[in-house]
């Protein structure tokens, strides 16, 4: 089984190369989506986090407004909310891979916003990151509901730079010249890979 990263900046596209990937029948795992579910009303991690973040729960599920308040520009909350959440993605991820695997599936695509960041590029067998021009970025971004240009500047400081990634990764995808542009990339991308032999699965311990 092959395991492609994807990954890219805020507002870079990623989201939509996902979903191509999954429209090309590619499993598709989404780290966000699992951080989402985690902390929704009964997930696994409301608990840990309303200990550790007094007030962030409301109605049984984190708010993630209140949460994001918490942990705005404090690199030491920060670190503390993703010692809660990165296990519980982890574990998740694995189990993913695991039934993938035992489904013989060729190719499975992880989504992962902070990749690079936080090494799991060690952990697939490629890495594609999509990336666009600087102000289509911008513009994307800034019409997020709450979104302000300091916010948007924040992010980035916690980002690897786009040039870095693209520099690191073995494909690239060029999400600001049209869908039909990208997704005949990411058709290219598949057939290219069709033949790679996966060396990450089944995962090892790691050192």
């Amino acid at each position: 089984m092959l395991i492609l990263g994807l990954t890219g900046s805020i507002g870079m596209g990623k989201s939509t190369a996902a979903a191509d990937f999954h429209r090309l029948g590619v499993p598709v795992h989404d780290s966000d989506a699992c951080v989402h579910a985690l902390m929704a009303k009964g997930g696994a991690a409301v608990d840990a986090v309303a200990q550790a973040f007094p007030g962030v729960v409301s109605g049984g599920s984190v708010d993630r407004q209140k949460l994001g308040a918490a942990v705005f520009g404090d690199a030491d909350e920060l670190r503390r909310l993703e010692a809660i959440i990165h296990p519980l993605v982890g574990a998740r991820k694995h189990a993913f891979l695991a039934v993938m695997a035992r489904r013989r599936v060729p190719v499975v695509v992880l989504d992962v916003p902070l990749l690079f960041e936080t090494g799991g590029e060690a952990r697939c067998d490629a890495v594609v990151t999509v990336t666009a021009a600087a102000f289509v970025q911008a513009q994307r971004v800034l019409q997020r509901p709450a979104m302000t240009s300091e916010k948007f500047q924040h992010i980035l400081a916690q980002q690897m730079p786009d040039w870095e990634k693209c520099q690191r990764s073995d494909f690239i995808v060029q999400t600001g010249l049209g869908r039909l542009v990208s997704l005949k990339r990411i058709r290219n991308i598949l057939k290219i890979v069709q033949s790679w032999q996966g060396t990450h699965w089944p995962s090892r311990p790691r050192r």
